[in-house]
């Protein structure tokens, strides 16, 4: 299969190199052409416009910032519908918004090509290894066909059903990790103005029922000072902003989604729209005029390669 990519951010970049890596026919695009250069050296092709890439590609994958983005790169003049034909894919894997989806597939279908979306999830650390989680929604047929690029890029692959099911799950995940966050900071300061020692609350709540993914990636980049977990506070409230509206249009009444997001704007505020998300523990740290640092905090290594981590892959779904 040759394989098109849109979009080399964070995230994207580290999908697309996995994509490379494994041997496939790569060709890329993203607006800013310096982040593609190393995928060009590499051996990757070049789209001048995303019409040319999906004209000359089988599966066409984009990973990008928003709904807004994705819309733009999909539908303009010389945008990837334009460019679909009969038995080509469009992968959405950016995290985006159900009806979104839906409506861009409408247009997807109607060229002859088949729409799956396939958010990811666990952190760019993971993307950077093909150890990361992907969600895939859409039919069995299409999955089938899609499976071996999906599976250089993550290592657990959930078919969740028809389209549109990979992305209501993928901002329920975000909004868990979210809320998460914001638990964590509040209970390491407690636990810290309690005068426990943060490697001892660390370890505590690693073993313990209080126990989450983003503890074990999360509490390490505060606690050792780093911050850096390459997701930012405009992020966070973007995917909170797609859960708190699917929930509104659900008539769920919620009540922990808007108090998080409240925290989250206040943070952006403060700190600024780029600023790293775990750093939104600035907050408690400036009320309380302590910093959560556990000096000599000895952080576990995130960025593990394949070969550390096995090279296992779990398919689930119908």
């Amino acid at each position: 299969m040759k394989i098109g990519f849109i979009g080399l951010g964070n995230v994207g970049g580290k999908l697309a190199a996995s994509i490379l890596r494994n041997g496939f026919d790569l060709t890329v695009r993203d607006l800013d052409r310096t982040v593609a250069e190393p995928f060009l050296e590499q051996g990757a092709g070049w789209a001048d416009t995303p019409k040319e890439l999906a004209q000359i590609v089988d599966v066409v994958i984009t990973c990008l910032p928003s709904p807004a983005a994705c819309a733009d790169v999909m539908e303009a003049e010389d945008g990837v519908i334009a460019g679909l034909g009969e038995g080509k894919v469009w992968l959405e894997m950016s995290t985006t918004d159900e009806a979104e989806v839906k409506r861009l597939a409408e247009l997807v279908e109607a060229k002859g090509a088949s729409p799956m979306d396939s958010p990811v999830s666990g952190g760019c650390h993971r993307a950077a290894t093909g150890n990361i989680a992907i969600f895939a929604g859409g039919d069995r047929q299409t999955f089938e066909r899609v499976l071996p690029v999906l599976t250089v890029m993550g290592r657990q692959i959930l078919h969740t059903g028809p389209l549109g099911s990979a992305s209501v799950l993928k901002v329920v995940t975000n909004y868990l990790a979210s809320v998460h966050l914001a638990a964590l900071g509040e209970a390491l300061m407690v636990s810290q103005q309690a005068g426990m020692d943060l490697n001892t609350a660390y370890e505590a709540i690693r073993i313990s029922s209080g126990n989450s993914f983003v503890h074990e990636t999360e509490s390490q980049v505060i606690l050792n000072g780093s911050r850096n977990i390459n997701f930012t506070m405009d992020l966070v409230i973007k995917d909170m902003g797609l859960f708190d509206s699917l929930a509104q249009r659900l008539d769920v009444p919620v009540e922990l989604s808007p108090l998080v997001l409240d925290i989250f704007h206040d943070g952006q505020q403060r700190f600024g729209p780029r600023e790293w998300s775990s750093n939104i523990v600035k907050r408690l740290e400036e009320a309380c005029g302590s910093k959560l640092l556990a000096p000599g905090f000895p952080p576990e290594m995130l960025d593990t390669e394949p070969e550390e981590r096995g090279t296992e892959v779990t398919v689930k779904g119908r």
